[in-house]
């Protein structure tokens, strides 16, 4: 073990054996499955059960990820809000292509997407601007977010001075707003004794519909 870290990163495994996840099981189409799952997953009282990892990609070719909330899921795509100005935001102008990760530790699954990102239109966008709090509303406004900040204070101070300019009722800033990503792959894993885990994914074929393969853990 290595002296400076308290804890036997090797020995540390956890066997998973809640359930199992079969062809004949899952849905025809992938976001049936989603929403069957992301359903369970709510029912389980998992940690924040929209919360997703998200990866993008510069053009430099260097690969980031960060944690969002999902914001709406249909058979056009998955939703986050966000800062176009943002890291993800450039990195998403250069290549318009993404990868997003749920994991329901509670459940032992983990789903796995990739396709194409578009932004929403205006109105989605205002609509969802719309509903959040006003504390939320006014700090898009406020955080110049991914760059560097000389301290809180400084961040702070900005949040007071746009409330007292913006008032109760502030529209949205034109930085701020929608992307969709328009999957064509998707890949449910549910974790198996021995890590012979289960896993099952969609392919988006030419003609538009999945096909469904299972994959060697």
């Amino acid at each position: 073990m290595d002296k400076s870290s308290p804890h036997d990163l090797a020995q540390m495994r956890k066997s998973y054996e809640l359930a199992e996840l079969d062809e004949a099981q899952v849905a025809p189409e992938p976001i049936d499955q989603f929403h069957r799952w992301f359903d369970e997953a709510v029912r389980a009282k998992a940690l924040e059960p929209n919360a997703m990892t998200v990866a993008t990609v510069g053009a430099d070719g260097r690969p980031s990820t960060r944690v969002l909330l999902l914001k709406g899921a249909d058979a056009q795509g998955l939703v986050w809000f966000t800062n176009y100005e943002s890291r993800k935001g450039h990195e998403l102008a250069a290549n318009p292509f993404a990868a997003m990760q749920f994991f329901w530790g509670e459940l032992e699954r983990v789903v796995r997407i990739e396709g194409r990102v578009e932004r929403v239109s205006d109105e989605e966008s205002d609509a969802y601007y719309g509903s959040r709090p006003l504390g939320s509303r006014i700090g898009a406004w406020v955080s110049p977010q991914s760059r560097v900040l000389t301290s809180r204070s400084e961040l702070e101070a900005a949040w007071a001075r746009q409330q007292a300019a913006l008032g109760d009722d502030p529209p949205r800033p034109p930085h701020w707003g929608g992307y969709r990503l328009v999957p064509d792959r998707w890949e449910f894993w549910q974790g198996r004794p021995s890590r012979l885990h289960d896993r099952i994914v969609y392919q988006r074929l030419a003609d538009g519909t999945w096909q469904r393969q299972r994959l060697a853990p």
